[in-house]
């Protein structure tokens, strides 16, 4: 959410009734922040394709781990030592192991910014008086613009509701 109206709410209720009621009002880009989790503004959440992302990171860099120790032990430049195959599986678990960990690792550290849209270094919400206070005793209620039934009168509606103040968001991308 970068641009639109946000509220701030005393308690915890206030936000659950106001929240319930924009909802059954039609309105549906609706966010919250709040210093602890409420189960009823708890939404099932999609799944995150991070695992997914790993686990094809972990698969291609275990193959290619042991596609390069094949091609440089066995095609490229062999070296036949005591009679032993130039293929040798065994001896190419632990660095096969090894590759496909780290490549694991690094795509599940992109992916998950990637995911969470990170790095973000500035925010439109950083530059409300007090929004800081979501972390600590307050409850925000936010509407986002680009919800069909958004109106910036909305902010009357959200005091009558409960809210102690409404700001109007102007972020930009």
């Amino acid at each position: 959410m970068l641009s639109g109206v946000v509220a701030e709410f005393e308690t915890p209720d206030a936000l659950e009734q106001a929240h319930a009621t924009l909802l059954r009002g039609g309105y549906q880009r609706l966010e919250t922040w709040t210093p602890y989790q409420v189960r009823s503004l708890v939404r099932a959440e999609p799944a995150s394709p991070v695992p997914w992302i790993m686990l094809g990171a972990g698969l291609a860099g275990g193959g290619l781990g042991y596609w390069l120790q094949w091609w440089l032990n066995a095609r490229d430049f062999p070296i036949d030592v005591g009679g032993r195959p130039l293929d040798s599986a065994p001896a190419f678990i632990p660095i096969t192991f090894e590759s496909a960990i780290l490549a694991t690792a690094l795509a599940g550290f992109v992916a998950m910014l990637w995911c969470c849209g990170l790095p973000r270094l500035h925010h439109p919400l950083f530059e409300v008086e007090g929004f800081e206070s979501a972390s600590v005793d307050r409850f925000w209620l936010g509407i986002d613009d680009a919800d069909p039934l958004f109106d910036p009168g909305v902010s009357d509606e959200l005091v009558r509701l409960g809210a102690i103040r409404c700001v109007r968001l102007r972020g930009s991308s």
